[in-house]
């Protein structure tokens, strides 16, 4: 019997240490739907290359990029809770949340507005005040429409004295050089495109030298979705954080990730692409605290703009649309 109850003992023991010595199985890494503001380009780049570098995949993080259709659309498919993350232009957020709209921003990408506007000189316009009686195209949830009015208002122009045409984003250079619209916008990242293409006719604002510079696209994120899945979200911004500082620091195997993921965009288009988005990433916060940074006085002032020119329906704290609280400071941007 004390031998039975002696190899009984045994077997149990060589069994709790098989379990011990048994090599870990690591949990099935989670998908997370990623919705962009548009179609890749350069200013993409940083979340191929963190993909392609299994950086995502290593916090365990399946990471899906979805081209998108304009910013107005991934906010509301962040809010409704159709896409957990997405990118999109901070000012038509503001704008969304005052229409119940509800989504967190996580992390910026663009401290100053990309937003320009363009046309052809031959057309005798010469800025926004002759833009009354016009035809602007662009797609119909581009979020150049949402902020128009407080473009126009800055101006003095009644925003409703200009037409919009719905036209795809790949159209707007043909459309504007057969003089079927007037006026098109564009992010500042796609200026050596319109360069290229109209040469000395192109005439041109950027939004930021016309007094009005919000902050632009960032990462958005679902609240239930984000409290559900803190860690989740904490490892995705310090992934995605670090990934925009290689980029800076060497775009070329960036922009390739990119090219190697979306076959039709071309190598040398698209690091051009990526370098003017440098310029726009770049401001005395993001230089100084950190990369990705929301600072509060500019959040408060980019609301202030938004409620003054284009209206918040129901008014809201604007520290709700926003936080810190997962950035690295360490990581900043390079000066």
């Amino acid at each position: 019997m004390k031998i039975q109850r002696a190899s009984t003992l045994l077997a149990a023991i060589a069994a709790a240490a098989a379990v011990v010595s048994a090599p870990v199985q690591a949990q099935s890494p989670q998908k997370v739907d990623f919705v962009l503001n548009w179609v890749p380009g350069g200013d993409h780049a940083p979340y191929y290359y963190a993909k392609k570098m299994g950086w995502y995949a290593k916090e365990g993080i399946d990471l899906n990029l979805e081209p998108g259709k304009g910013s107005a659309l991934s906010t509301q498919r962040v809010a409704a809770g159709a896409t957990p993350i997405g990118l999109a232009d901070m000012g038509g957020v503001l704008v969304a949340k005052g229409k119940g709209a509800d989504t967190v921003a996580v992390f910026n990408v663009y401290a100053n507005s990309p937003q320009g506007m363009y046309w052809l000189k031959s057309s005798g316009i010469n800025g926004v005040k002759d833009f009354a009686g016009k035809k602007i195209g662009n797609p119909a949830a581009d979020g150049a429409r949402v902020m128009w009015p407080a473009l126009a208002k800055a101006n003095k122009l009644d925003p409703k004295s200009v037409t919009w045409v719905n036209i795809d984003a790949n159209a707007k250079l043909a459309a504007l050089k057969a003089k079927s619209i007037d006026v098109t916008t564009s992010f500042y990242n796609l200026h050596h495109v319109f360069e290229r293409e109209l040469g000395d006719d192109m005439g041109f604002l950027a939004w930021r030298d016309a007094g009005l510079n919000p902050y632009g696209n960032s990462v958005i994120v679902n609240p239930k979705f984000l409290e559900a899945n803190r860690p989740l979200v904490d490892k995705f911004v310090k992934v995605t954080q670090r990934a925009f500082a290689a980029c800076v620091k060497d775009a070329k195997p960036c922009v390739q990730a990119l090219v190697d993921a979306n076959g039709a965009l071309k190598f040398d288009n698209e690091l051009v692409n990526w370098q003017l988005v440098e310029k726009l990433m770049s401001d005395k916060h993001s230089r100084e605290v950190a990369l990705g940074i929301h600072d509060d006085k500019r959040m408060a002032d980019d609301y202030a703009l938004v409620k003054e020119y284009v209206g918040i329906d129901k008014p809201f704290d604007v520290k709700s649309t926003y936080t810190n609280e997962f950035l690295d400071r360490s990581v900043k941007m390079s000066k």
